[in-house]
């Protein structure tokens, strides 16, 4: 117990650590290469940090599909935009509102670009809608099609992000890799995110073998554990990346973050998935990616109102999740 214990807290470290040199390294890169706070968090972020989560369903399908591969390989690719819109979004949110009521260090408003946050929730809602809904079983051409669409759609979204109006990123006091240097090589830059992302992804292994060695010492279900813990740590770096950039003020690249990995994992992977499986949605998963298309749609309803609002509006997805639970124990217990 001792030993999971310390797993559990080595790992936890190894994310924390590892999530700020990332945070550090993908500001760099923005600004070397004169991108945007858009760009910089939705795509750059967003992709790097959803990139652990997105293997373990290729694997599944790929290589144990005799098995229970494609199961496990639908349930993780369903999950990923589950977690990021009712936690990783209430998080955010909490963050803000921690920091305002709590601590005093942050304004209630958030500067978010609303052009970006929005454009990333619609196609988020579009794509997964597609996903859950519009599928056309009967033919695999027609799946094909399906996954072409979704595979064209997130490369559309890539170009409207880089065009898009968004402001410049800020450049870093110093690179980790280079501390003393105020300009470094852009390999020095590159070399400090992928260290960085290798040890976000050990950490993560790390956490999750800790916390389900425990949780099953004191006796929780290895099937409610697989459904409802691990995927939680699976999306850390997405949720430990924007809490730094919450706390630091800087907004777009906190939200852009999450909602950049939404659309990342509403299309490429699902495309995969819609081809490789025979991605049949029903049960809780279904449930799952319902709740995820409301917490979005909500948040994507209040960013109408106020910047003051967005906030409560993140949180408040939360509350799905909170119903998950309840609906996922009451199942199997």
């Amino acid at each position: 117990m001792l030993l999971d214990l310390f797993m559990f807290v080595a790992g936890m470290t190894l994310i924390l650590v590892s999530a700020e040199i990332f945070t550090n390294g993908i500001e760099a890169l923005g600004h070397r290469l004169n991108l945007s706070k858009n760009f910089t968090g939705s795509i750059l972020a967003a992709v790097g940090t959803a990139l652990p989560e997105t293997i373990l369903p290729l694997i599944a399908i790929f290589f144990f599909a005799e098995g229970k591969g494609h199961e496990i390989g639908v349930g993780a690719i369903l999950g990923a935009p589950f977690m990021l819109s009712t936690l990783a979004f209430p998080l955010i949110g909490l963050t803000v509102l921690i920091g305002y009521f709590l601590l005093k260090k942050r304004p209630l408003e958030m500067s978010v670009e609303l052009k970006g946050f929005r454009r990333d929730l619609v196609f988020f809602l579009v794509a997964y809608s597609i996903a859950l809904f519009i599928i056309p079983f009967e033919s695999h051409y027609l799946r094909l099609f399906t996954a072409f669409f979704l595979f064209l759609m997130y490369g559309f979204y890539v170009v409207l992000t880089l065009k898009g109006e968004s402001g410049e990123m800020e450049e870093v006091e110093k690179v980790y890799f280079s501390p003393s240097n105020p300009k470094p090589h852009i390999g020095v830059i590159l070399t400090q995110i992928v260290v960085a992302l290798t040890i976000m992804v050990a950490g993560a292994h790390i956490f999750v073998s800790g916390m389900e060695k425990i949780s099953l010492a004191l006796g929780f279900p290895a099937l409610l554990f697989s459904l409802l813990v691990a995927p939680v740590a699976t999306e850390l770096p997405e949720k430990v990346n924007s809490v730094i950039w919450i706390l630091r003020g800087k907004d777009t690249l906190a939200v852009g973050n999450v909602s950049g990995a939404m659309v990342f994992q509403s299309t490429l992977p699902v495309g995969i998935g819609v081809v490789f499986t025979e991605w049949d949605i029903s049960g809780l998963a279904l449930i799952s990616g319902v709740f995820a298309l409301m917490a979005g749609l909500l948040a994507l309803v209040v960013s109408f109102f106020s910047r003051k609002l967005i906030p409560f509006g993140l949180t408040l997805g939360g509350v799905f999740y909170l119903i998950y639970i309840y609906m996922a124990v009451k199942q199997f217990l």
